[in-house]
């Protein structure tokens, strides 16, 4: 089995949106397209919600506060997608109305 090592640390530097993903740049030059139907919380936030990110640390992770949601950016390039339950994301939802 091979299993794969990253020669450096992914960092994010910058992200935004279209209508169906997110964009990730990354400090070496790279560009990640995501769907956000990924991560339900980016789905069903609004944009503005969407647009109020911060980076943690020097950028390993990504954090929207008003949508708590936090993501790494290996997992992003591993293609992870979110493991929050159907239970947990419509309470989530309900607590939004």
């Amino acid at each position: 089995m091979i299993t794969l090592v990253l020669e450096e640390k992914p960092l994010a530097v910058d992200i935004s949106f279209d209508s169906e993903n997110m964009i990730v740049e990354l400090a070496d030059g790279r560009s990640l397209a995501i769907p956000i139907e990924w991560y339900p919380r980016l789905f069903h936030g609004t944009p503005e919600e969407r647009k109020n990110w911060q980076l943690l640390g020097d950028g390993y992770a990504i954090e929207w506060p008003g949508l708590d949601e936090h993501i790494g950016v290996e997992g992003l390039l591993a293609g992870r997608r979110s493991e929050e339950s159907e239970k947990s994301i419509q309470r989530w939802l309900d607590s939004r109305e």
